[in-house]
């Protein structure tokens, strides 16, 4: 994940469109993981169905929360530290999607800066 360093010319927007997508991959990669440590999660420790496991992991994964009650108290233990999980997941995510265009951005201000 290398960046240009504040001396080196603004990467071309192929090699930055480029950048981001790859970025983007790597939060789905991020979201996916989390996705199935939440439904695994669900399905075995709270004794869900895997569509309710499903159901309930992405609801909690997206903020909305939770969809089915939860039986027994090693479920809601797993169900309480998964959705402190997901709210860092949450923000994980968004940091790894903007991390290119926030480097391009202060990037393109520090060559500008260096003109004046």
């Amino acid at each position: 994940m290398k960046f240009e360093h504040r001396h080196q010319p603004l990467a071309p927007r192929h090699v930055f469109v480029r950048r981001l997508f790859r970025f983007i991959g790597y939060a789905v990669i991020f979201l996916s993981v989390s996705l199935s440590l939440g439904v695994l999660g669900y399905h075995y420790i709270c004794g869900l169905s895997w569509v309710d496991a499903v159901l309930d992991a992405s609801m909690i994964l997206a903020g909305m929360g939770p969809v089915s009650p939860i039986p027994n108290d090693a479920g809601k233990y797993f169900a309480s530290a998964y959705a402190l999980f997901s709210g860092v997941a949450f923000l994980t995510t968004f940091s790894i999607i903007i991390a290119p265009v926030l480097h391009r951005v202060m990037h393109r201000l520090h060559l500008n800066e260096g003109k004046n």
